[in-house]
């Protein structure tokens, strides 16, 4: 792997959700504490306010972007700004935000929630599925880590409280099918899992809170390598650039006291290396 350099130097509070566009070829990211998206065209920094709270999306066509946010899912229009409403989530919910999330292999889009101030249980997990919004798992503190491997039988997810990143096998139209099973359990050494992403070998790369680093795991849950970053808090991987031998990775300065900034000048930005496996193309949303 080639060291690991800044993609974008504007530092967020709380970077998260990396979504690299495949008809784009254009990297999305957010500052979920700032309900800031941002992003790059041709080194032009490019920057959207929300009103509410937004941390994830998945890509529905060239020009438009499925975004989550604190009370909704919204169909952003990348080139004039505006959105429109695709279906509530936990709109009922003032004391809860969105958090990671992602496509899945059908065109579906599985997204978590969690309280503001990461109350224990207060989050969930959800699936957006042919314009239905269904609850998958509840009593979730953080939810993280979801991807899916590369044949689309299964599914992976963290609740970053408990330290633990757990496989789950779906159905073909996409739904969890059984219980799910531990896949790495980092709870007993100290290692926070964050966001993660799948390779076209069908490793899991996490993002670890406080570790400085992304670290690639085998199907088997067992580590392989680790791409060191510049920033403390890693927060979430995605794989673009040419012919997806990228990986781009948000950080946070949330969580950081100010002294400790001083020795971390790439806190929040978001970092870009060359790695020696290729990722795999972010899937469709289908409304």
């Amino acid at each position: 792997m080639t060291p690991v350099r800044i993609h974008d130097d504007r530092v967020c509070t709380l970077g998260e959700g990396p979504l690299w566009h495949p008809e784009r070829n254009q990297l999305f990211w957010f500052d979920i504490l700032e309900n800031r998206l941002l992003s790059r065209d041709d080194g032009t920094p490019l920057d959207w306010t929300w009103d509410e709270t937004v941390s994830a999306a998945g890509w529905i066509d060239r020009d438009t972007l499925m975004v989550a946010g604190e009370s909704a899912l919204w169909q952003f229009d990348i080139a004039s700004g505006d959105r429109k409403k695709i279906v509530p989530l936990e709109a009922d919910r003032p004391d809860t935000r969105s958090n990671d999330g992602r496509a899945d292999p059908l065109g579906g889009f599985w997204i978590g929630t969690m309280g503001r101030n990461a109350e224990p249980g207060a989050g969930a997990i959800y699936r957006y599925f042919r314009g239905e919004v269904r609850k998958i798992y509840q009593d979730v503190t953080i939810p993280n880590s979801i991807c899916f491997s590369p044949d689309g039988d299964t599914a992976y997810f963290a609740d970053t409280a408990k330290g633990a990143v757990w496989k789950q096998r779906i159905d073909r139209a996409g739904w969890p099918s059984g219980k799910p099973e531990i896949f790495v359990d980092f709870s007993g050494v100290g290692i926070v899992p964050d966001g993660a992403v799948c390779d076209a070998q069908g490793n899991v790369w996490i993002a670890q809170w406080g570790g400085w680093r992304v670290a690639c795991h085998g199907p088997d849950g067992r580590f392989r390598l680790a791409l060191s970053c510049g920033a403390a808090h890693t927060t979430c991987p995605a794989f673009g650039g040419d012919n997806l031998r990228q990986m781009f990775v948000t950080s946070a300065t949330t969580g950081l006291e100010d002294g400790a900034l001083v020795h971390q000048p790439g806190g929040g930005c978001t970092w870009v290396a060359d790695v020696p496996v290729k990722g795999l193309p972010e899937h469709r949303v289908i409304l």
